[in-house]
């Protein structure tokens, strides 16, 4: 078994959308406790939502009066002897456990443990009522989430928490976005190009719902101005041109139908553009592109685009004007910035050992990786649109 300093950060969700907890995993035959002692440990773990609860693998150690009040162990469902100790102890001193179960073992009875982790595949497979009786005295998180019919199966059957993978697939039954592809499509390009404020203005005069989406989003804890930001214009004078463009990309993943449903979507754009910002610094050979971490988070955040539209993305490029560096990593993973998003989405889809692989590729260290995550989720996470 390998040591490795990296790990994967997993936001969870909750029934109503909402970021609910985060899965913490390692690359596969890896040995990470060091690299999991240090993230419990992590001053910004603190700044995290402390109703939020971590999951990590069961590791020795860490059930000192150190660690985080909401983490919670997770241990495999054929644990080692060393194992099995910490979780008696853990049990002792009242702290709470979770299994990781598996389709060749039977479920645990209710309240045996204080979570349970299930395939989405061997819950469905699962006879009638097993899920809803386990719910009774255990938290059940579903994993391996692949679509949104899975999404909807598991809340439907009692999970609590899930994971996100099936935002990545395009949601087929899912209701249109309420401007046209057109007139999104149109201020995409509009950003894209740096426009004048008066022509992106002319854009909200035609759609209102969107200077009502854009007033929630700047006005959510991620920014937390001293003043309601009640305009356009105040926006403007407030955040700059620069900060208000980031939060324009990220308008068009809002819901302009609904504002105060949580956005699980806008959100995972938000943490990849701010990941990506965060590391391209690090990046050799660097893109070659002007303000490169301007560039890093629109390839972040614009990375998301085919889903939102239900559009192949080489169709929604040729009508942006883009930089090539930030089309080509778009487009076909081109580049550094490109590789790096490569890495950032199979983490997201939960294929750690390619995302392993992927990284080592990269000029990229694990523990920055971790950091990186860290800081991009904590980010992201604040992003609540004001009731």
């Amino acid at each position: 078994m390998s040591v490795s300093d990296l790990l994967f950060l997993h936001p969870l969700l909750g029934a109503d959308d909402s970021w609910s907890g985060y899965l913490v995993e390692t690359p596969p035959d890896t040995d990470c406790d060091k690299a999991i002692e240090r993230l419990v440990h992590h001053a910004k773990l603190r700044e995290f939502d402390r109703r939020h609860t971590w999951l990590i693998p069961a590791t020795p150690g860490l059930e000192s009066k150190d660690a985080i009040g909401n983490l919670v162990q997770v241990f495999p469902a054929q644990a080692s002897e060393s194992l099995k100790a910490l979780e008696t102890s853990l049990r002792q001193s009242g702290h709470k456990v979770a299994l990781q179960t598996t389709p060749e073992e039977k479920l645990p009875m209710p309240g045996a443990w204080d979570l349970a982790l299930i395939n989405t595949s061997h819950a469905r497979a699962l006879r009638p009522f097993a899920l809803i009786g386990l719910s009774s005295r255990t938290i059940v998180l579903s994993t391996d989430v692949q679509s949104y019919a899975d999404y909807a199966w598991v809340h439907a059957n009692a999970c609590t928490l899930s994971t996100t993978e099936f935002l990545l697939g395009r949601n087929l039954n899912g209701q249109k976005a309420d401007m046209t592809r057109v007139k999104l499509l149109e201020m995409l390009a509009l950003i894209a190009e740096d426009a004048e404020t008066e022509a992106i203005e002319n854009v909200f005069r035609q759609e209102p719902k969107l200077s009502y989406s854009l007033l929630r989003l700047v006005n959510s804890a991620a920014i937390a101005p001293r003043s309601p930001i009640t305009s356009f214009a105040q926006a403007i004078n407030l955040l700059g041109r620069r900060q208000l463009q980031r939060w324009l990309q990220l308008l068009v993943y809002a819901d302009t139908n609904n504002g105060h449903q949580p956005n699980p979507l806008l959100q995972k754009a938000a943490a990849r553009g701010r990941l990506l910002e965060l590391l391209v610094g690090q990046l050799s050979p660097p893109p070659q592109v002007d303000n490169k971490e301007d560039a890093a988070f629109m390839v972040g955040v614009f990375s998301l685009l085919d889903v939102l539209l239900n559009m192949s993305m080489s169709e929604i490029l040729q009508q942006l004007p883009l930089a090539t560096t930030v089309r080509d990593a778009l487009a076909d993973y081109a580049g550094s910035l490109g590789a790096l998003l490569r890495v950032i989405d199979a983490a997201e889809r939960r294929n750690l050992g390619v995302a392993n692989e992927l990284l080592g590729k990269t000029s990229v260290s694990p523990a920055a990786y971790v950091e990186a995550q860290l800081s991009a989720l904590h980010w992201a996470a604040r992003i609540h649109c004001a009731a």
